[in-house]
């Protein structure tokens, strides 16, 4: 059975930064509690409990709460009303709904004496004779009793006729009670017959998987199909057959309601962890030796050719925060490999790589994976071969000229070939405005062999 634990009030006091000893209000409606215990000895400043819908049979444990005033236990399975003598300053009390038929049992709320609120709606003891007359005079405190205001005019009525209607009462209380013990009997029977039914079920399964009856290895799949196919109707028949057949609706029911569908999402968890482990390895090479393009974590990804450094780049979408312990990187020639959390995902490469010149890194900003991998096959640019026969800070007049023929003649001594249009420009400069044709020339020849010493001279 599930209980109270200390983690579930820890969750449930979130508002309280988790504290549990200064909770003053806790939630623990809808958590399939079956045994009520320890809020007492946790939580000693509660003053409002919910309970609700839950499969609580007994109040209990909640005795030392001298500061509860409001519990709400609507939607069990209590069948009487006890321990809640020591709840000193309990003014509201909800028993909606829970299967309460002892209605005698009220007196024991005599002792709090703050209480004016109380519901009972739903319980079988509302179907009572002279139920209300009955409860308003027997609680004097109360001042509201389901959700109808209690008159001075009401209670002096119920109080006139208190010893008639307290006898009618306990005659049907009695008549109740018979009944009930009637319904335990039988639901225990019931359950002893369902109990020795999975024994046999359990039994014959162990026979149908023994080794004995597993000698041929070849139909076993095809049997395993069809023991699956009947199953599933076997299963279908017994939920219909069980949500079908008409039961009181008593404690023990409601509990077997709730067993049944917890050992149905069970079972479905069950076969479905069942179907991932038998579920085959993703084929990742086929038998023939050919590599297959795979996502298994459905990443988002981009390869690219970067021409100018001779590599593929492989950018893959990692998850930012994901930490990179859980990436398995493996490049071979023809293809990466990148294991995400154990799933594979896998690239075949258009170009054969270095593997052991490649190298991953995370993105700081994305986290992304990048991958670089050097191509095996080395291109030979045009402009990198240059750059190793020139100096670097020739290589833009070089590209400039490569198209002209003298730039191709200016490149086979290039040690003796510095700032040729210098001279040019200079010649040009020298030739304006001169004389005869003569000096001209011998002009130019001086300038010949005064070539190495030339100083520029901004005057000419």
């Amino acid at each position: 059975f599930l209980s109270v634990t200390e983690d579930l009030v820890r969750r449930r006091a979130e508002h309280n930064d988790c504290e549990i000893f200064s909770l003053e209000e806790i939630s623990l409606h809808q958590q399939e509690i079956e045994k009520l215990e320890h809020l007492d000895k946790w939580c000693r400043d509660l003053k409002i409990l919910y309970l609700q819908n839950n499969l609580i049979p007994k109040i209990e444990n909640v005795g030392k709460l001298k500061k509860l005033e409001y519990l709400n236990v609507a939607l069990n399975n209590i069948e009487r009303i006890e321990n809640l003598e020591g709840c000193e300053e309990l003014k509201k009390l909800d028993l909606t709904a829970n299967f309460i038929g002892e209605i005698s049992s009220i007196e024991t709320l005599k002792h709090n004496i703050h209480l004016n609120e109380l519901f009972l709606v739903g319980n079988p003891c509302t179907e009572f004779e002279g139920y209300r007359q009955y409860v308003v005079a027997t609680l004097h405190q109360l001042k509201c009793l389901d959700s109808k205001e209690i008159g001075r005019s009401e209670r002096i009525k119920a109080l006139q006729n208190y010893s008639e209607v307290k006898q009618k009462i306990r005659e049907q209380e009695q008549a109740y009670l018979l009944k009930r013990a009637r319904e335990k009997e039988e639901a225990q029977r019931k359950l002893q017959e369902r109990k020795e039914k999975k024994e046999k079920q359990l039994k014959s399964k162990l026979e149908i998987d023994s080794p004995d009856s597993l000698q041929n290895k070849e139909n076993q799949a095809e049997g395993d199909r069809e023991q699956e196919t009947s199953r599933t109707a076997e299963d279908d028949e017994e939920d219909r057959r069980f949500w079908q057949e008409p039961t009181p609706y008593t404690p023990e029911t409601r509990l077997e309601t709730h067993r049944y569908i917890e050992e149905k999402r069970k079972a479905k968890e069950n076969t479905r962890e069942s179907k991932k482990r038998e579920k085959p390895p993703r084929t990742l090479v086929t038998a023939e030796g050919k590599v297959l393009n795979v996502n298994v974590p459905k990443l988002d990804f981009s390869l690219k050719d970067d021409e100018e450094n001779n590599q593929i780049i492989l950018d893959l979408a990692v998850y930012r925060h994901m930490d990179t312990s859980l990436l398995d990187v493996d490049v071979q020639p023809t293809y990466i490999r990148v294991l995400v959390k154990g799933k594979p995902f896998q690239l075949v490469l258009p170009e054969e790589v270095k593997p052991d010149s490649s190298s991953a890194k995370r993105s700081q900003t994305t986290g992304h994976l990048v991958v670089s991998m050097p191509k095996a096959k080395e291109m030979i640019l045009a402009k990198q071969k240059k750059s190793t026969s020139a100096k670097h800070s020739d290589c833009d007049t070089l590209q400039k000229n490569a198209r002209s023929s003298q730039v191709e003649k200016l490149e086979v001594d290039p040690s003796k070939y510095s700032f040729p249009d210098v001279t040019k420009i200079v010649q040009e400069r020298q030739r304006t405005g001169q004389g005869p044709i003569r000096l001209q020339t011998e002009k130019i020849i001086e300038n010949k062999k005064s070539y190495m010493d030339f100083e520029n001279n901004e005057d000419v």
